[in-house]
């Protein structure tokens, strides 16, 4: 891997700024950096700052100038174990029974629940974000009243939540990504964590790779991805989610919530839960069971999906 030599910082941002930023820069297919952290800065005045690593400081200006940062913000690293150094500013999250921690903080490992460590990398996804949290969080609801035999994680990222619910539940996942490096390093935390026989990951765009159509309907479904593409993958989302499934969405602004809200009942789920962290909103819905008459007669219609309000709701 390619050593760090060059910071560039963006600062004086709070955590929510700080981490919508983050997404932003991860996102931005114009920037390559090495790794991305945020930071505290000032506990009293509540100041974050996002961290930007690069190898040279030619990428270092780069980056500035499609941020619009200013280059006085780019500082030449002292020689150190910057990777280390990156990964302390990646405190543990406990988001119900599981426990998501870095290598560096392998000695904090709680006695019981489900500990995953899934360390900065070459893949978007640490777990860190509000919205991957949040998905942990709707996770553990889910397996409280059941334990899904049937699970698909699109837009995988690291792994961590094919990875947490094959852990927790001992069933089978099926994590897809665009990004060939996204797969591999899934396959890679998933034999770190003791779930290889149960993890399978693939490169896909969407839901029509083979694999994916002929392993569905599924249980349980993750895509913690961006708004737009939750709306485009709305149909085949809940087509391949089973009766009594659930589809756990993330990757959302608060302000987005209520259009994929909508997007998702005019296809016949139900809202089931909502999870909020800061200005990150997390979905939960389901897919009803198909009401019968009398008999054991089938009518051959759904209950009615937006009949009912939220079953239960988390403000982090």
């Amino acid at each position: 891997m390619t050593e760090a030599r060059f910071t560039l910082t963006l600062p004086g941002l709070s955590h929510d700024e700080a981490q919508e930023r983050a997404t932003a820069l991860e996102e931005n297919i114009l920037l390559d950096p090495l790794a991305i952290t945020i930071n505290e800065t000032d506990e009293q005045r509540a100041l974050w700052e996002v961290v930007l690593y690069f190898g040279n400081e030619e990428e270092a200006e780069h980056a500035a100038g499609v941020t619009g940062v200013d280059r006085t913000q780019i500082t030449p690293m002292p020689e150190q174990d910057w990777v280390r150094r990156s990964l302390e500013g990646l405190a543990p999250v406990a988001a119900g029974r599981f426990f998501l921690h870095g290598s560096h903080d392998r000695h904090r490992r709680r006695a019981g629940g489900v500990s995953l460590e899934i360390d900065a990398g070459t893949a978007f996804g640490t777990g860190h974000h509000g919205t991957t949290e949040g998905c942990l969080l709707a996770l553990d609801r889910v397996l409280k009243r059941r334990k899904p035999r049937r699970i698909l994680d699109v837009g995988c990222g690291t792994g961590v939540l094919a990875i947490a619910a094959a852990k927790a539940s001992g069933t089978r996942a099926l994590a897809s990504d665009i990004d060939p490096e996204a797969v591999r390093v899934t396959l890679v935390n998933a034999a770190h964590n003791g779930v290889k026989p149960l993890v399978a990951s693939l490169v896909a765009a969407g839901l029509r790779h083979p694999r994916i159509a002929g392993s569905g309907p599924y249980d349980l479904i993750f895509a913690n991805i961006l708004a737009r593409p939750l709306e485009a993958l709305a149909t085949g989302l809940s087509t391949a989610l089973a009766p009594g499934g659930e589809l756990i969405l993330s990757g959302l602004t608060a302000e987005q919530m209520r259009w994929i809200e909508a997007t998702y009942r005019n296809r016949g789920l139900a809202l089931a839960g909502r999870v909020r962290r800061g200005n990150w909103a997390t979905l939960v819905f389901t897919r009803p069971q198909t009401k019968k008459r009398p008999g054991g007669r089938t009518p051959g219609r759904l209950l009615d999906a937006g009949s009912r309000g939220t079953d239960w709701e988390l403000d982090l």
